[in-house]
């Protein structure tokens, strides 16, 4: 969060203390904020949103689309900030990032029943995400999502043969 906590407590109207009392700790604010926004965003791309039998690509799209508006760009600086403490080893952000990647997994798997694609799908929207912050394009990513909705038929295909044959 690009705001200190004595700003914060001013805008809502409450002294510092109080917020620190309240949230506990910059980090459990953070981690808080994140969960609304999270849940918030996951629930904009849940099926019953889009228009029954919408494809994979339209989901991705849409889901691109709203993490490159420039109203995103907090929230997915809090998430890089939140990740770098994972990566740095504090337990707490692991398991809250860890928590979060099972809920996106979930709700993919609305879209494309295959584990392992689902996963595959996002790590690649997790590096284009990054890639985005860097250098402020979001084309590379965008076809990227145009990509990605076709390799999981192809792994189905592929693992559909290899069934057949034993």
């Amino acid at each position: 969060m690009d705001l200190s906590l004595d700003q914060l407590a001013k805008s809502v109207g409450i002294s510092k203390r109080m917020l620190v009392h309240y949230f506990g700790s910059r980090e459990s604010l953070e981690e808080q904020a994140m969960t609304l926004l999270e849940d918030r965003l996951r629930a904009q791309f849940a099926p019953q949103k889009f228009p029954t039998g919408v494809s994979l690509e339209s989901v991705l799209h849409a889901l691109w689309d709203q993490s490159t508006n420039p109203s995103s760009k907090g929230v997915l600086l809090l998430i890089m900030d939140l990740s770098r403490r994972a990566w740095n080893g504090s337990a707490r952000a692991k398991a809250f990032y860890e928590k979060q990647q099972h809920l996106w997994e979930e709700l993919l798997l609305q879209y494309l029943p295959d584990p392992i694609a689902v996963r595959d799908i996002l790590q690649s929207f997790q590096g284009a995400v990054l890639r985005y912050l860097i250098t402020g394009d979001p084309e590379p990513g965008r076809r990227m999502m145009s990509r990605l909705h076709t390799k999981p038929k192809k792994a189905q295909r592929s693992h559909t043969k290899a069934r057949a044959t034993r």
